[in-house]
């Protein structure tokens, strides 16, 4: 079974392949810098994957040994997913790990609890995805598959997929973040948020942060792509939380909002931020 001399941990087949797969889909590290002192290289989503493998026994290092990667995509806003390509003994395997949305519809089966590959059931996935994001979880997709080369295709990643499971993490906001934004409301500015994120995660974070309130929703990137300029414009005034956004989409945003008259302020951190950066005022 993957990663059996690696520590195992305990649970079942699935979850035990679960974990395997946030370890090895991952650019991550954690190092130790003192006795009990200890840091994270790379982004923290990734790192807590790592963790969670740490606490069922397993070594990422060990891991990484017995299967060494040969080839990866990296995540894309667009694509929202990641894929890397590892050894496994005379053959290859592929990881994939993102969006909920975008994982499943490469799988055509799906691991049960015993690790047995079965038809795969998608609203039971999706009403767990949603379940979990409701609570302000952050939410990963998980699947694998075969390969008989040494690099990765995209295309070859478009079906046939086998599901392995979700993981959920939380990422509460910080609290200068909360009275960050409750100061911008006393100053009259409207605050909102755009976000990769599930819905349910980013409604869950944007209630907590007092962006969103219980009758809030939100509008997810394909509903933003049926739109055209003028609905767009109408639909970015009444609407806080935008979720499932791509690049592209952050700058629209922008500009329906300086069409409605706005003086619109923008804050990101990623290369992809910086269209809209560049046009906001």
């Amino acid at each position: 079974s993957i990663g059996g001399s690696a520590g195992a941990g305990e649970g079942s087949a699935a979850l035990r392949d679960l974990l395997v797969a946030g370890v090895l889909c991952n650019d991550a590290s954690l190092v130790e810098s003192e006795p009990g002192e200890w840091s994270i290289t790379g982004d923290p989503t990734e790192a807590a994957l790592l963790v969670v493998a740490r606490k069922a026994g397993m070594s990422e290092a060990a891991l990484r040994e017995a299967f060494g990667r040969c080839d990866e995509i990296p995540f894309d806003a667009g694509r929202q997913y990641m894929a890397t390509l590892h050894r496994q003994q005379d053959s290859h395997v592929v990881f994939v790990k993102g969006a909920v949305e975008r994982v499943l519809q490469r799988c055509t089966r799906m691991l049960d609890w015993t690790g047995v590959a079965v038809a795969i059931d998608v609203d039971t996935v999706l009403a767990r995805a949603h379940d979990l994001s409701s609570r302000g979880l952050r939410v990963l997709a998980f699947a694998r598959g075969s390969c008989d080369r040494s690099i990765i295709e995209e295309g070859a990643l478009d079906s046939g997929l086998l599901f392995i499971g979700l993981q959920a993490m939380l990422d509460p906001p910080r609290p200068e973040a909360i009275a960050a934004v409750a100061t911008c409301r006393r100053a009259g500015i409207q605050v909102k948020m755009i976000t990769g994120d599930h819905a349910g995660t980013a409604l869950a974070i944007a209630r907590q942060m007092g962006i969103a309130d219980l009758a809030s929703g939100a509008l997810s990137g394909r509903e933003l792509e049926t739109l055209d300029d003028a609905s767009l414009r109408r639909a970015v005034l009444a609407v806080s939380v935008f979720a499932r956004v791509e690049p592209e989409q952050k700058l629209r945003l922008v500009r329906a909002l300086q069409a409605g008259g706005q003086i619109v302020a923008m804050t990101g951190d990623g290369v992809n931020d910086a269209p809209a950066l560049k046009a906001a005022d």
